[in-house]
């Protein structure tokens, strides 16, 4: 007998459903295949070769609905529920989150894409752009240095659940790849800018400081991640966005 799906919620293309145990991640036609095994691996390969508190990885097939992923469920609350419901606990949770995000820095999966490659693939994608601020911002990305530190690439608090137990999950591997920390807390840092500059610049600060990280270093990234961020097509986000994709503002 199938297990009866509640939706937890809804974003542009895809649907999260919870049924029993697990987690279910149904993508529209805009994802292929190819989109949704490469998630699937990264999923697998951050359980398998990293020591994070990641949820178990299923199973991922093609339904009429569309393809879709299958994760082990954890109950628990994001943090970025706990951030909101206890604002007067958040730079202790903004300071458990850097450190959850410089956990994952110390990790290596050296079979994850590069995430230099990844980053120069959407410079190169952005044709509403024109080529010289490409050839600028690929030159940028091509001076910086080369890690091989795993990166999340959406490293937000919705994607960190606190269980029960008051282990601390980390979800949703999409964007996941193997490159310079300082560029994954650009990103970070960005997607906290794009819905709380306060939480942002608190982010920014603790970031810095316990990973002993020039502010500057780190906003050298952010025309590029911004630029990788525009690749995403969210209207909403695109004014802001292309602001943000001047070299020449963080020389």
């Amino acid at each position: 007998m199938e297990e009866k799906k509640q939706v937890i919620f809804t974003r542009p293309h895809k649907t999260v459903y919870a049924a029993g145990d697990k987690i279910i991640k149904v993508f529209d036609d805009r994802y292929t295949a190819a989109d949704v095994l490469n998630e699937a691996r990264n999923e697998a390969l951050v359980e398998q070769y990293t020591t994070l508190d990641v949820p178990s990885f299923v199973s991922v097939s093609e339904t009429p609905e569309g393809w879709c992923l299958v994760r082990k469920k954890i109950e628990g609350r994001t943090l970025a529920e706990l951030m909101d419901a206890e604002s007067d606990k958040l730079e202790t949770y903004m300071e458990k989150f850097v450190e959850l995000q410089m956990a994952v820095h110390s990790q290596k999966v050296f079979s994850i894409k590069r995430l230099r490659h990844k980053l120069m693939d959407q410079i190169n994608s952005l044709k509403d752009v024109n080529a010289t601020v490409r050839y600028e911002l690929a030159t940028r990305l091509q001076s910086m240095p080369k890690h091989t530190k795993l990166c999340h690439g959406d490293f937000t608090p919705t994607n960190v659940i606190v269980d029960e137990n008051g282990r601390w999950w980390i979800i949703d591997w999409a964007h996941a790849a193997q490159g310079n920390a300082s560029a994954d807390a650009a990103m970070t840092y960005l997607l906290f800018c794009l819905e709380d500059k306060k939480k942002a610049d608190l982010y920014r600060k603790l970031f810095c400081e316990k990973s002993d990280t020039a502010r500057q270093y780190v906003e050298r990234w952010l025309p590029i991640v911004a630029a990788a961020q525009l690749t995403k097509k969210k209207e909403e986000q695109k004014e802001f966005l292309t602001g943000w994709i001047d070299v020449a503002e963080y020389q």
